[in-house]
């Protein structure tokens, strides 16, 4: 069997993530998908055994960007303050780049958990913990962030602010996404308050 050109997949999944992200895993169709990219619903079955494959292919591509990003900030050998920055812009601009699949991620993970498929969305969510307490925690044994704050509630925090502003951060020419890492940044290494002369 031929295969169809890579673009027609990709218009799929672009109109797939979207309903995706809009309506939920659960309550979005084949026929829906499928009405959206102007196809028949039977089509689609020979680009993507399932919707569940298609819903596999977007987050997937998010994780490995993801890892990938992070992986790059843990190799640089910064302080941990720089490391924090670089993980609040690394996670914003994944976010920037797949904001659907940010958006499956956070509303619809624990539905997808139900799926065998899914089942290293587990272990996805404890790698990224593991990267923000790996930073946090150096930074707190440096004396460089505070020991009287739970690393696990800072980086549940930090993790909301920045993977939840795909809810209502639109990026423009006036406030880019560098502007939101910088002022997210500043906020929780700084706070709010402003420096007594």
């Amino acid at each position: 069997m031929a295969r169809e050109p890579v673009d027609r997949r990709e218009s799929i999944l672009a109109s797939a993530a979207a309903l995706f992200a809009t309506k939920g895993v659960a309550a979005t169709t084949v026929r829906q998908i499928a009405d959206e990219v102007g196809i028949l619903s039977g089509s689609l079955y020979h680009h993507f055994e399932s919707k569940e494959a298609m819903v596999d292919e977007i987050i997937s591509s998010f994780l490995e960007d993801l890892r990938a990003r992070y992986k790059a900030v843990l190799d640089v050998q910064t302080d941990p303050r720089a490391r924090l920055h670089d993980l609040v812009v690394a996670s914003l601009e994944v976010v920037e780049a797949h904001p659907h699949a940010t958006e499956i991620y956070q509303n619809d993970v624990n539905y997808l958990l139900q799926f065998d498929r899914f089942a290293y969305l587990r272990n996805a969510g404890k790698e990224v913990q593991t990267t923000w307490l790996q930073v946090i925690e150096s930074g707190v044994a440096q004396g460089v962030f505070r020991a009287d704050l739970d690393a696990k509630i800072l980086y549940r925090l930090i993790r909301d602010a920045v993977w939840l502003s795909v809810r209502w951060f639109k990026p423009s020419k006036e406030y880019p996404t560098s502007r939101l890492a910088e002022d997210c940044t500043a906020l929780f290494l700084d706070g709010l308050t402003t420096a007594r002369a």
